[in-house]
């Protein structure tokens, strides 16, 4: 186990992490650290919960310089409304050791107590590309003394189209400075942004173990259209948290409507709601008072509970990386989970290429709303049941 004084980290963090119960590194954190208090450009390879916050904020908060209004010393891109204000509520109590100001900026709120902050000051920027690029034109926001860069989760920020943004945001930064960027791969154009923008990188990488097809049960159920928001009500009753996938923002709010008439507490989370609903229906889920949230795919990625009984795929994933990946998030802290995906008469086929790409070899069983098998899922054994059923024909 590495201290974080062993790293280099000055005594004032030490201390409020120690205050905070966190006394060890995490693998990410103990290999980054050293390079990142040294200065270096640093690329780190990681995914999300692998404690990529600390391994970026506090060699930041050793190296960054005071404010001066609207000058801040550093400044953190992200790709989510969720993930700036996470990042925010990690920092802020850290940084308050060492007398620093941390302001997390994002879209979807008023501008206008963002750019009287600024003006107070503020030590370190977490901000949206959107929200920072407005800011800049408004004149809200210099970059001329900024120390440090961070790019947390560029990954994600690639799959939500922001590279371009944030290429514009990197380009105004002429003046020497450190840059690190986190990503769980460096495809579709982060390793452009790496090539331009990072100065002979040390690159860390931590592999995390995904969760796998074994850590799941998996049901492939035939439902009807007319039926299916019934059968999804029917499995939600039998468990605490269901986390539903569909394919539009348009298609997430009709099935939160059409839930709430079935009387199931259900809420969305998606990019075209207000950040106050997003946060309020995450962290009403989170402690249970929601049982069921319907997401999208992106948004979903701003959701990490652990205590994820079903993931229901009401529309089909794109593929199966996207099966897998939609599904782990009920296979987490050492859990197993169910997953299960509604199949529709003319969606057959797409998912038994699934099935093969995942090596599953499963029935695809026909069930109404009234079936009582929907109320364990857990408990229910399609392949078992079927060869059952095979035994008994065969011995009749």
């Amino acid at each position: 186990m590495t201290e974080f004084r062993s790293l280099g980290v000055s005594q004032p963090l030490v201390d409020a992490l120690a205050a905070a119960g966190i006394t060890e590194a995490f693998p990410i954190q103990a290999l980054t650290i050293r390079d990142a208090l040294a200065g270096r450009d640093v690329l780190g390879k990681a995914k999300t919960g692998s404690g990529k916050t600390l391994a970026f904020g506090l060699p930041l908060l050793d190296r960054v310089p005071s404010a001066a209004p609207r000058r801040p010393g550093a400044l953190v891109l992200v790709p989510t409304r969720e993930l700036a204000a996470q990042v925010a509520g990690v920092l802020e109590p850290l940084a308050a050791a060492k007398g620093f100001r941390v302001l997390a900026v994002y879209g979807g709120v008023g501008m206008e107590p963002q750019v009287r902050a600024l003006a107070d000051g503020v030590e370190v920027v977490i901000a949206t590309p959107g929200r920072c690029i407005d800011l800049l034109e408004r004149g809200a926001l210099t970059l001329d003394g900024l120390a440090v860069v961070v790019l947390d989760e560029a990954d994600r920020m690639a799959d939500m189209g922001f590279l371009p943004q944030v290429q514009k945001i990197l380009y105004r930064i002429r003046h020497p400075h450190q840059t690190m960027l986190f990503s769980a791969t460096l495809d579709r154009g982060v390793d452009r942004i790496v090539a331009r923008y990072l100065t002979d990188p040390v690159l860390h990488e931590v592999v995390s173990r995904e969760p796998t097809v074994e850590e799941m049960r998996h049901h492939f159920l035939r439902v009807h259209e007319m039926d299916r928001v019934r059968v999804l009500a029917a499995i939600a009753a039998g468990v605490s948290r269901t986390l539903v996938f569909c394919n539009t923002k348009r298609g997430a709010d009709r099935l939160t409507e059409r839930l709430r008439r079935e009387g199931v507490r259900a809420g969305a989370i998606h990019g075209d709601l207000r950040q106050d609903q997003r946060e309020r229906a995450l962290a009403d889920f989170a402690r249970g008072r929601l049982p069921v949230l319907v997401a999208t795919d992106v948004a979903a990625r701003g959701i990490h509970v652990d205590e994820v009984d079903v993931v229901v795929h009401f529309d089909p994933p794109e593929d199966h990386k996207a099966y897998l990946h939609r599904s782990g998030r009920t296979a987490r802290a050492g859990r197993t989970g169910v997953a299960v995906m509604f199949v529709l008469w003319n969606q057959e086929n797409e998912a038994r290429v699934i099935q093969r790409r995942l090596g599953l070899d499963l029935p695809m069983v026909e069930v109404f709303s009234n079936d009582p098998r929907l109320g364990d899922l857990a408990g229910w054994d399609p392949r078992a049941e079927a060869e059952t059923a095979a035994a008994s024909a065969a011995g009749a």
